[in-house]
């Protein structure tokens, strides 16, 4: 009953409808950590209730990253009580358990809002918040990110506690080891909070997963130490004594330690390790983050935490609702359109397992998704030859390209905003030695309500300038097994590019055989030409469905583009000769993107044609529908076909 009076206040954007049982409403008197701080202590444990029974309500209605957000509650409280924010910086590693902070931090009245057109973000963006230090979206950037702070507080004089919050999926990341090592030589006050819950959005893999398990299980480190500490203290060796602390600490923490390596890692880097704590007790870690302010130099605070904790269903499954749609508040269930489609991630993991049983050589590659890329599919399947690198882009990247120097098959499936971060080893380990690796690069375009730092809208141009690949985009899911297959008949490295969800369907019709670098005449017409690529030809054969109803006679011819590069650059010279004007569409950024390419292919051939381009401009784009995002950027039917009526009445420029 409590639950479904709080759905009926989140869908009003009030709090007034909550249960009449609970007198006192506690996350209703927040608007900053100012009024955390003034609560009583036994008033904690019900905000944090209240917290969390907003957290899984916003969530059934928005989706959301529900599990690490319920996971962080007591910690980010006893953050907020210890902290003097914003003057202390609290900087969090990928951000996708910020909502805590946010409706602590005077985002509460907006929190219905979360990931909707024109609302709040669901991640940290310092351009929605002075209590945002630093923005992020992906992962392990934390560390670094705080320790650029903590050097410009030093150098300014200041005194400021500064903070990131990292979690262990994190550490399978190489960019956090890299800001560990170069952290652990400051000399002034500096906090990292390792927030343990053993995932990352699947179950963490490697050896720091096994590492951190020891740690888990081994919480006298710190009391072994203390008690080494308080007895050299009194022993008659004056400064001998103290010069041997630092060792005796370390002998300590083996001495209780079924492995020499036991905290070792972290104190050999710099830190001072402190911990495992119950990142659900508000009162050990309230005590923790104070004493961790008094030690001079880095501290690495190891908090273990449960994610999905207090909502059952969320704790049950903590895969499933790390990052989830819209689900009935009562059971957990997932809402699922009755008129839902297999989605382009889902034909790619059918499609894996299709060339997997061909070719013995075809390996699957992932960083820590196997779920989103469906890849888990293929997991299933052929275990032996699935490898989840975790959050290592640039490793799961140059591991492939090993493996195929070593006469395999890899294909490596990585979402495309995410493969920026491996794109040297793109550039480097594959492209410059022209190796036969595969990319799957699954959220390509415009992503929705992840926001900008998820949008796939560059990766035609990052790819496109690159020696040896051959970049394809299908234009429905039944495209994408053909292309795969063709990908991995080629002796030099492909990517191909497909956008979350997926097509409506309406539109399916045969495939034709993938012929290397050759476009799809899918409807002649005359006068204007729609050249479209990827999941833009289904709007393109809707728009010109739409003009053909038009009393104007307009009748456009649709291509389907099918490759960037090559590209059919005698397609587009047929199609000059025959059309006065060509439209290039495509869910991607103009600048460099696919209409880039048409463009410079028509001025290098001097083809008499006028070419215009529909994309997204040199623009940040925000959480919003997909939809709302594609109309917003002329790339819907009808906007498409207005765009052509104003072209076919407006005067060609000189």
């Amino acid at each position: 009953m409590r639950l479904r009076l709080l759905v009926s206040a989140v869908v009003k954007g009030r709090s007034d409808c909550w249960p009449k049982f609970r007198p006192i409403l506690f996350l209703e008197r927040i608007e900053s950590p100012a009024d955390v701080k003034s609560l009583k202590r036994q008033d904690l444990d019900d905000l944090a209730r209240e917290i969390r029974d907003m957290l899984v309500v916003t969530c059934a209605r928005n989706g959301g990253h529900l599990a690490p957000n319920l996971g962080v509650v007591e910690l980010t409280l006893a953050l907020h009580r210890v902290l003097d924010l914003p003057n202390d910086k609290l900087v969090w590693d990928v951000s996708h358990q910020v909502y805590v902070h946010k409706l602590l931090t005077g985002r509460r009245a907006r929190f219905h809002t979360l990931k909707k057109g024109g609302g709040i973000s669901g991640f940290a963006m310092r351009s929605e918040s002075e209590y945002d230090a630093f923005g992020a979206g992906h992962a392990s950037t934390s560390v670094s990110a705080a320790y650029g702070m903590a050097i410009a507080r030093d150098l300014a004089g200041r005194k400021e506690a500064i903070v990131a919050v990292l979690g262990d999926g994190a550490l399978t990341g190489g960019l956090a080891y890299e800001a560990l090592n170069n952290a652990g030589q400051l000399d002034s006050n500096f906090i990292v909070i390792l927030n343990d819950n053993e995932m990352s959005i699947a179950p963490n893999v490697g050896s720091m997963a096994s590492y951190l398990s020891v740690l888990r299980s081994k919480p006298l480190a710190n009391i072994a130490r203390d008690r080494a500490n308080d007895v050299l203290g009194h022993l008659p060796f004056g400064g001998t004594a103290r010069k041997a602390l630092a060792s005796a600490e370390v002998a300590a923490m083996r001495f209780v330690s079924p492995s020499s390596k036991t905290a070792v890692i972290f104190e050999e880097l710099g830190f001072r390790y402190m911990g495992p704590f119950d990142g659900h007790n508000v009162d050990v870690l309230v005590d923790a983050l104070i004493t961790a302010r008094t030690v001079p130099g880095p501290v690495l605070m190891h908090v273990r935490t449960v994610k999905g904790k207090g909502y059952e269903p969320a704790e049950r499954d903590a895969r499933t609702f790390h990052g989830c749609g819209a689900f009935d508040v009562e059971n957990g269930k997932l809402e699922i359109s009755p008129n839902a489609r297999p989605t382009f991630a889902d034909a790619f993991g059918d499609a894996m397992n299709v060339v997997a049983q061909r070719d013995q050589r075809v390996i699957g590659i992932t960083a820590a998704m196997p779920d989103g890329t469906k890849l888990s599919k293929f997991a299933k399947r052929f275990p032996d030859r699935y490898f989840d690198v975790g959050i290592a882009e640039a490793h799961a990247v140059c591991f492939a390209a090993g493996a195929a120097a070593a006469g395999l098959r890899p294909v490596c499936a990585i979402y495309s905003t995410f493969l920026q971060r491996a794109y040297d080893q793109v550039v480097h380990d594959v492209c410059v030695q022209n190796l036969p690796v595969v990319f799957c690069m699954d959220r390509s375009g415009l992503i929705g309500d992840d926001g900008p730092t998820h949008m796939g809208l560059y990766d035609v141009t990052y790819l496109r300038a690159l020696p040896n690949i051959t970049i394809m985009a299908p234009r429905d899911e039944d495209e994408l097994l053909p292309m795969l297959e063709h990908g991995l008949t080629l002796d030099g490295p492909s990517a191909i590019r497909y956008p979350r969800g997926s097509t409506s369907g309406r539109r399916r019709m045969p495939v034709a055989p993938i012929v290397h670098g050759k476009a799809e005449i899918l409807r002649q017409g005359s006068g204007v030409a729609l050249l479209a690529l990827g999941n833009t030809v289904e709007a393109a054969l809707d728009a010109a469905d739409l003009l053909d109803r038009d009393p104007s006679g307009i009748s456009p011819t649709v291509v389907n583009a099918r490759f960037v590069r090559p590209l059919d650059e005698a397609a587009i010279e047929e199609l000059a000769r025959t059309h006065g004007i060509i439209v290039t569409l495509e869910e991607h950024s103009l600048a460099g993107g696919f209409g880039s390419a048409v463009v410079e292919s028509v001025s290098d051939r001097k083809l008499a044609v006028r070419v215009e381009r529909i994309g997204v401009p040199s623009v940040l784009v925000h959480h919003d529908s997909q939809a709302n995002q594609r109309a917003k950027f002329g790339l819907s039917p009808e906007a498409i076909a207005q765009r052509v009526r104003e072209l076919l009445v407006a005067p060609v420029s000189p």
